[in-house]
């Protein structure tokens, strides 16, 4: 992880300096300094390139002083209406050629301060564990960034939970980064275990404690891989500290398919590879319960992952098998690509037996209709509550992981009814496919409060952005940590 550092404002002795200047502002503080060193060189240099402080306008000096290779100069727009961590994210990408960089944001609050050492944390962020003939001038040489702030202390108070978090954010793109032949069931469940570190309780329950239970929809989508299903429950204790009067907790729920290939229904090949993070839900509930616990969260939380592979072994699904759940609702499997849902409906229902949740959360990356419907700016939002759907939507957009609400209602509920079971796996067709996978769901969670979360389009994105890397996103786990420290802790 970027190291991110907070110190009183001085001019560095060496690497970068990104100098901040707001719209229609004269150079202060430290950028005045620089323009005096300078003789007056740095205010010229901004009038000849027509610098006026707007957002996203740019300057840059190399070796302007003896002291410093590089100097950038960005315009934040107006201070009252700057995203700190769209511009650390942006600044990162700048500088990551040299090894320290100094932002001088003597002119913004400690808040500010923080976020843009947050930004520029997770712009920095890299899966490189398998590239083993990278040249090194390919790789960012950045390793720390110092932002000079006038309360640095504030700053650095302000910065250690946001770090937290964003290792969180963290585990989660190297979970859904992982290739499914290192990340399977077991190995995604190991890796669950070192969590206890953090100070959680970890628990795993394996394809014999979960037929006990009668998993029978969970275990029937893992019976063609070769690779055991694994239940993991993640448990922060950090309201009670255990104590068995505790109130309910919040829930969380992830599907976690560690390769899809759709089953007997099998996918397509082209593009088949990205099933790899078909795992994205469990990732970031996982990412979720270390944030809580690595900044010490004040909340009863339990996060739940049910982690299958989906494969077309001589042992596999067939269309037209019936299942059993764990709720004792029967199910006939039409499609057997539609087994996100089935793992869910389980673990939803060992979730309420077991924790009595508060409220309960799941996220998955169901259906690709919901890409059809809202591209991969907005995961879609299915919810039975109106409180917890609206403070999703607004976690969703204090955090840049923006939802859209999206119906659930009778009509699309009577698309799943089945001539021999309780309910089908599928609607009647395409139309509104992700809106029948929610309702498929909502039939598991006996009427508690309950928020779906679809991520297919979310959850990995094919492009950079200020502080998201091209590859895995990690989308909802700064979401339901800005929920919970809003509305949950006590």
């Amino acid at each position: 992880m970027l190291d991110i550092a907070f110190a009183k404002p001085a001019l560095p002795k060496a690497g970068a300096l990104v100098l901040l200047i707001a719209e229609g502002a004269v150079p202060s503080g430290l950028a005045a300094e620089l323009d005096t060193e300078m003789e007056g060189g740095l205010s010229r240099a901004l009038e000849a390139a027509g610098f006026k402080g707007k957002k996203d306008q740019a300057v840059t000096l190399w070796a302007p002083v003896v002291s410093v290779t590089k100097l950038l100069v960005l315009g934040t727009g107006p201070i009252a209406g700057l995203d700190a961590e769209k511009l650390g994210g942006s600044l990162y990408k700048q500088v990551s050629g040299e090894p320290h960089c100094t932002v001088a944001a003597d002119e913004l609050t400690a808040s500010q301060a923080a976020a843009i050492g947050l930004g520029a944390a997770l712009r920095a962020y890299r899966f490189d564990r398998y590239r083993t003939t990278e040249k090194a001038e390919d790789k960012p040489k950045l390793e720390k960034v110092t932002i000079a702030s006038a309360d640095h202390g504030a700053a650095k108070a302000a910065y250690a939970p946001m770090k937290a978090v964003a290792q969180g954010v963290f585990l989660t793109r190297d979970l859904v980064s992982e290739p499914p032949n290192v990340l399977n069931p077991v190995e995604f469940a190991d890796r669950c275990k070192e969590l206890t570190k953090l100070g959680l309780e970890v628990d795993v329950l394996g394809p014999k404690e979960m037929k006990k239970l009668g998993f029978g929809a969970l275990l029937g989508v893992a019976q063609g891989s070769a690779n055991e299903p694994r239940l993991v429950t993640m448990r922060w204790n950090g309201l009670s500290g255990g104590k068995k009067k505790a109130d309910k907790p919040v829930c969380f729920i992830g599907k976690g398919v560690t390769f899809d290939t759709g089953g007997i229904s099998i996918k397509p090949a082209a593009g088949m590879e990205d099933m790899k993070w078909d795992m994205a839900g469990a990732g970031t509930v996982t990412g979720l319960m270390a944030a809580l616990a690595g900044r010490k969260a004040k909340v009863d939380a339990v996060g739940l992952i049910g982690l299958v592979e989906n494969m077309p072994g001589d042992n596999a699904q067939r269309p037209g098998d019936v299942v059993t759940s764990a709720s004792g609702q029967t199910i006939e499997v039409i499609n057997t690509d539609a087994e996100g849902r089935l793992v869910l409906a389980d673990v939803i229902h060992y979730a309420i037996e077991k924790y009595d949740p508060r409220f309960m959360v799941d996220l998955a990356t169901l259906t690709g209709a919901i890409i059809v419907a809202l591209g991969h700016e907005h995961a879609g939002l299915f919810s039975n509550d109106e409180e917890l759907a609206s403070r999703l939507l607004a976690a969703g957009v204090a955090t840049g992981e923006l939802a859209w609400r999206m119906p659930l209602g009778e009509a699309y509920d009577k698309q799943i009814k089945s001539d021999i079971a309780d309910m089908k796996n599928v609607g009647g067709g395409r139309a509104g496919g992700s809106i029948t996978a929610a309702q498929f769901i909502q039939r598991f969670v006996q009427g508690r409060p309950w928020a779906h979360l679809d991520i297919a389009g979310t959850a990995w994105s094919s492009k950079d952005a200020p502080t998201i890397p091209k590859g895995a996103t990690a989308y909802g786990v700064r979401m339901l940590d800005r929920l919970v420290a809003d509305h949950y802790e006590g």
